[in-house]
């Protein structure tokens, strides 16, 4: 098949004070969530001018993309949409149809099989070509890359760098976005993601490691992954472990999650407890991520075998 154009697909966030309910309310609408849980996440983006982190990320990544496929000669205009601000996955299928598209490769920013992380983006796809009439598109996603060795590589670089400046006895603790139970047991996230721990671990020679998870936002009456981030740090603590590198591994860029939960509440946390914490960065846009994404699209264009998901996999629990 012949792809002519990558879209890229991603979380979205707002980008100023007045966005910020609104965008709360795309994120949050069908969910059970109090008005004052609601009111604590806005204030996660007070802190930063209503700013969130990842759109810019987005549009660096574009920048470097198109550079890439200059000298690779890679002959694809690149579309991007989010699932919950602008620009919306509506407005950029309008985009493509004006512009003739009819086969494309996308990329979306999640590393690891899950319903929010890949199930609900093709059905926000699926959404948004249905309203817009652009039904005759043909929508194909990359690879998952929870194990590809450039991913893994960037995320053992940026734990090096921070092995630098601790001691060599220091505890490692990956984190990712904690998601219900009842999701894991119906995706291959959790394994995924322990798969992704013991290659960097190994690679970086420190056994001291644990994967745990932050960002919980569901009601406390439902299960969701645990640890947390913060209960963790309490744990190893009182066994005296005294320095923590942290490594966002679930993640695929620094934004606002990564921002408040580490380097906000996970550092006051330490402090309470007197751990001296070094944080590695995600792997965001670094050189070794363009170069996989560019990869796996010459792979796919070359015609190599398309990823597909299972029809069942990683479906919507709630239904």
């Amino acid at each position: 098949m012949k792809f002519d154009a990558l879209l890229i697909v991603s979380f979205g966030g707002p980008e100023a004070m007045a966005d910020v309910m609104p965008f709360l309310e795309n994120v949050l609408r069908g969910k059970n969530v109090s008005e004052e849980r609601k009111k604590e996440v806005a204030h996660h983006y007070e802190m930063f001018n209503g700013v969130s982190p990842i759109n810019a990320q987005n549009r660096e990544l574009i920048e470097l993309l198109k550079e890439k496929f200059k000298k690779e000669n890679i002959q694809l205009p690149i579309f991007w949409g989010n699932r919950n601000w602008k620009p919306y996955l509506k407005d950029t299928f309008q985009e493509m149809k004006a512009a003739g598209v009819s086969n494309v490769l996308v990329y979306f920013a999640s590393a690891y099989g899950s319903y929010s992380g890949c199930r609900q983006y093709f059905e926000n796809i699926a959404h948004a070509q249905k309203e817009t009439g652009t039904e005759a598109i043909h929508v194909e996603r990359l690879p998952l890359f929870f194990d590809h060795p450039n991913f893994i590589q960037v995320n053992v670089q940026n734990i090096q760098k921070q092995m630098k400046l601790a001691s060599s006895d220091a505890h490692l603790a990956f984190t990712a976005h904690s998601i219900p139970v009842s999701m894991t047991q119906t995706s291959p996230y959790v394994t995924q993601l322990r798969q992704a721990c013991e290659l960097v671990a190994g690679k970086v020679g420190i056994s001291s490691w644990e994967l745990v998870y932050q960002s919980r936002s569901g009601p406390p009456q439902v299960p969701w992954l645990e640890l947390d981030i913060c209960d963790h740090l309490e744990v190893i603590a009182k066994k005296g472990v005294r320095e923590v590198i942290l490594s966002p591994i679930g993640f695929v860029s620094d934004h606002m999650e990564v921002k408040y939960d580490l380097d906000i509440e996970a550092k006051q946390k330490a402090e309470q407890l007197g751990l001296k914490v070094y944080r590695a960065s995600s792997a965001g846009n670094d050189p070794l991520m363009i170069d996989m994404i560019a990869s796996m699209i010459q792979d796919r264009m070359k015609g190599q075998s398309a990823f597909i998901c299972k029809s069942d996999c990683c479906p919507n629990p709630r239904r």
